[in-house]
């Protein structure tokens, strides 16, 4: 996974410029890894109670995974080290005293891509309550940069999805990277997958997508569905290695489902853990259903890890961001 994201970074070089509407300015390339951010706040803090609010709040862990994995990794320095090649990392919350408590927003000051955060507070009782009330609100902010990040890449190096069958009878478009291989297509129901390198898996740990399309019928049972339908498709189009088996919902672990959008459309983000029936791969999934009230349908994007002993948070991430550029023509 390392290997994949120091990938991400070389490419990150190609958008290493910005105007000043005579010359461009080479920036350095940024540095650091999708969902790891840097904080810049005093070492007393960091150690007292402004430091145990950011732990807390950005230590929160992402649901729908096997082992406890936060949403996203932290790192901290003091101001007096913010400087040189520290001031390449690509996402950076910088805390500052000042009169005034809030937030702005700095892009590319430093390195390209960056997203500098700059949190100011009075004290440190503004500061713990800067954090309180706006910490997931700076999360949403960081982790929308790099899904952006990771969609440029993706676009670039792209399937050519003109050339499947499920794509183009569901008339839409999306993102999959090149390096996802054809399992299958239906002209109803596409499958493709990426064998993973990392892990005890190796040459059987997969990423996959799934998109397929299924009648809107009753929009105040579409949540209640998504199970259901989910697992029709697991037992028609994904077979487990013996006869009887197939993909499920994990029984023993109940998804969570929120609110989305998708192509500006209303959108149902389900995170949860897959199992096979009957044997003993399991692994988490992210399900996008999408309601096209103009064609009478749900789109469902779906995205599924196998990838036992390792961590999986970032296999996942680059799911949604396959998922998340998705559009309806």
């Amino acid at each position: 996974m390392k290997k994949l994201y120091l990938f991400f970074v070389v490419l990150a070089a190609l958008q290493g410029c910005k105007s000043d509407g005579k010359n461009d300015i080479i920036l350095p390339t940024s540095t650091g890894n999708t969902n790891q951010i840097l904080v810049v706040m005093k070492g007393n803090d960091w150690l007292g109670k402004p430091g145990d609010e950011v732990r807390s709040v950005f230590g929160e862990h992402q649901v729908g995974l096997p082992q406890p994995e936060t949403l996203l990794s932290v790192t901290q320095i003091d101001p007096s080290g913010f400087k040189s090649f520290m001031r390449n990392n690509k996402a950076v919350l910088l805390f500052q005293k000042s009169d005034s408590s809030g937030i702005s927003i700095l892009k590319n000051k430093y390195a390209a891509p960056q997203t500098i955060i700059v949190a100011t507070a009075k004290d440190e009782y503004d500061q713990i309550n800067l954090i309180k009330t706006r910490g997931k609100e700076i999360m949403k902010l960081f982790k929308n940069e790099d899904i952006k990040f990771i969609q440029s890449i993706f676009k670039r190096e792209r399937v050519d999805v003109s050339q499947l069958k499920t794509i183009k009878n569901l008339n839409i478009d999306i993102d999959i990277p090149e390096r996802y291989r054809l399992v299958d297509d239906t002209g109803e129901f596409l499958w493709m997958r990426q064998h993973l390198k990392s892990g005890i898996a190796r040459g059987d740990g997969t990423n996959n997508v799934l998109i397929y399309s299924v009648p809107l019928t009753d929009e105040s049972k579409i949540v209640d569905n998504i199970t259901t339908v989910r697992d029709s498709i697991g037992e028609k189009y994904i077979p487990g290695s013996q006869e009887g088996m197939f993909m499920i919902t994990e029984q023993a672990y109940t998804p969570f489902t929120y609110d989305a959008e998708i192509s500006g459309k209303k959108a149902y983000e389900t995170r949860g853990k897959w199992e096979v029936k009957n044997d003993f791969m399991a692994g988490p999934f992210l399900n996008y259903t999408i309601v096209d009230k103009e064609n009478n349908r749900l789109i469902v994007f779906e995205g599924f890890t196998y990838a036992p002993s390792v961590n999986k948070r970032d296999f996942v991430f680059e799911l949604e961001a396959i998922g998340k550029s998705l559009k309806i023509n």
